[in-house]
Order: C-alpha cells, then sequence, then structure tokens
C-alpha cells in the first residue's frame, strides 16, 4: 500500500452545497434562508431554547420546591468509623472531638459533624460532636461513654 494512492471510497465524499451561486443554481438570491428575520442574517447564533420571542418552555413551566441556604451540613460518622479509627490508632482512645478529627484530615475547621448508630463499639469513650442520633448516644452510654454536645471550635 502506498499513502499517494489511497482513495475514498466511491459515493462517501459528496460536494457541499453551493449557496449564493445566481438564479439558476436553484440556491440563489437568500440562499436557502428565507427572507428577513435574524436567522437571515450573517453573524446570527440565537441561544439554545430561544423560541423566537415567546416565553421559553423553561420560563414557562412551574417552579417547586425550596432550597434553605441556611441549611446546616453535617459530616457523618458512624460508630463503625470510629471504631476503626481507634484500633488503628488514628484517635485517642478516651476523646474524638474536632481537633481530633482535624488532625487526621477527616475534618475542616469550618465542618460540622454527626455521630450515627451504625456498628458496634468496644471502648468506653468520651466524644464532643455538633449531633448524635438517639441509636448512637444509647450505644455509647451503654458502655459507659459520654455524649457531649459541642460547638465548633
Amino acid at each position: 500500500m502506498i499513502l499517494n494512492n489511497l482513495t475514498p471510497i466511491k459515493g462517501s465524499n459528496k460536494k457541499g452545497k453551493r449557496l449564493g451561486r445566481g438564479k439558476g443554481s436553484g440556491k440563489g438570491k437568500t440562499s436557502t434562508r428565507g427572507n428577513k428575520g435574524a436567522k437571515s442574517r450573517s453573524g446570527n447564533s440565537m441561544n439554545l431554547g430561544f423560541e423566537g420571542g415567546q416565553m421559553p418552555f423553561h420560563k414557562r413551566i412551574p417552579k417547586f420546591g425550596f432550597k434553605n441556604i441556611n441549611k446546616t451540613k453535617y459530616k457523618i460518622f458512624n460508630l463503625e468509623t470510629l471504631e476503626d479509627l481507634i484500633n488503628l490508632g488514628k484517635v485517642k482512645r478516651n476523646l474524638i472531638n474536632n481537633k481530633g478529627l482535624i488532625r487526621i484530615g477527616l475534618l475542616k475547621k469550618t465542618e460540622l459533624f454527626k455521630i450515627l448508630g451504625r456498628g458496634e463499639l468496644t471502648h468506653k469513650i468520651k466524644i464532643v460532636a455538633q449531633k448524635f442520633s438517639k441509636t448512637a448516644s444509647l450505644k455509647i452510654k451503654k458502655l459507659g461513654g459520654n455524649t457531649i454536645i459541642g460547638k465548633n471550635k
């Protein structure tokens, strides 16, 4: 095979429409754009969803729902996660708080966190968090631990 002898398959390459080449071509004068209007002008590019000045569909349909911009977001930790952290020696056995979780990179300074009750704890522990689920606080207290609701400092 020689590269300079390659040709496309017959019928694969078509010539484009030759617009604006006089009446005889059948595509002269307005070049298939019609008479007047924004679409007949050069440089026109309409926005996606533009409906010729009519109220666009995305503005006509009813809006619903509400997004609370003041909602507090909590990072979630389950008891099984805390148990793993204790077993790996990443947090102290007697205390888990913001500073400890920030130190190991699981929390940012401004983030709040909540403890959920999935999994089991085997250590008596004191936890300072912004929120606790009922099951989590029951499991912690059952072992003789403490749950303290604290602020983010």
